[in-house]
């Protein structure tokens, strides 16, 4: 078995672990409070919630498991691979809310279970660097730090569904550089605990880290799950797949044919994985 299987492997390990977390989240930003809350004084009340801090421990299995593929591949392996945590997502939450899987959701996980193996096939994603310089990431400052203040302000003066997209998209682009980050910190492990806590990206990865699951449970809270979810979903393997290749280097090597097949393979990921948030936060609001 090569690295790359390996990888494949431990993020599959990942995505279901993540999808857990993610269900058990949902259900503690609805249901933490009735009361209108800023995003704040939401957090503080979710860390008090203990099936908050059940989740955040599956979650963070996941993202262990998500570490560890990435010491063995590629961030865009990893990231597209990971998309799948909404096929496990699926059957769990129709299970917790006693209710069946739509034909609708079969079809469109199939579209996005067939679209994740084109573009890891056809693809052939390769990997790069494992760190970037201070001045790459010092360009990539320059370009996400404007956008997110963007969104911040916008979600400030706003209220409902374009409230709750514009902070899952500020979530979804930080679990994006979140994985990115990362690939640095696991490749300094082995240089021993000093090495690595002298190493910059760490201390950037643990802030992304609570920034994105703020965020996260703000966005949940602001609008319906329709307009959040899917925009989570939709930003964060964008993201993390432009900045695995533009900080890290990260390359996809199809033919000049398998180009056409890569582009519509894309298309139809974000396209079906947008239909199965949208589908599943429907359900989810309906129960409401």
């Amino acid at each position: 078995m090569d690295r790359a299987d390996i990888a494949a492997l431990l993020a599959l390990g990942a995505a279901l672990f993540i999808a857990v977390g993610d269900v058990i989240h949902q259900r503690s930003a609805h249901e933490v409070t009735d009361e209108p809350v800023g995003h704040l004084e939401l957090f503080t009340r979710l860390l008090r919630d203990r099936q908050w801090w059940l989740g955040s421990t599956v979650s963070a299995v996941g993202f262990a498991l998500q570490a560890a593929a990435l010491g063995f591949g590629s961030v865009l392996l990893v990231q597209a691979i990971l998309v799948t945590s909404l096929l496990f997502a699926l059957p769990i939450h129709a299970r917790l809310n006693r209710r069946r899987v739509t034909r609708f959701q079969w079809t469109w996980a199939a579209l996005l279970a067939s679209s994740v193996v084109i573009i890891v096939t056809v693809g052939n994603p390769s990997a790069g660097d494992s760190r970037a310089s201070l001045e790459t990431w010092s360009l990539v400052l320059l370009v996400l730090g404007p956008a997110l203040l963007a969104c911040a302000i916008g979600a400030r003066l706003l209220s409902g569904p374009i409230s709750a997209v514009l902070l899952g998209c500020m979530s979804g682009a930080m679990w994006g550089l979140f994985a990115v980050l990362t690939k640095g910190v696991v490749d300094r492990l082995d240089d021993g605990v000093w090495e690595l806590l002298k190493t910059p990206e760490l201390y950037a990865w643990a802030l992304v880290a609570t920034l994105g699951t703020a965020w996260q449970q703000a966005s949940f809270r602001a609008g319906s799950l329709t307009a959040s979810l899917p925009t989570m979903t939709v930003v964060e393997p964008v993201v993390g797949s432009v900045l695995g290749v533009v900080v890290l280097g990260e390359t996809l090597r199809p033919d000049d044919v398998g180009w056409v097949t890569l582009t519509v393979a894309f298309a139809v990921m974000i396209v079906a994985t947008a239909a199965l948030a949208r589908g599943e936060a429907a359900a989810s609001v309906a129960e409401c």
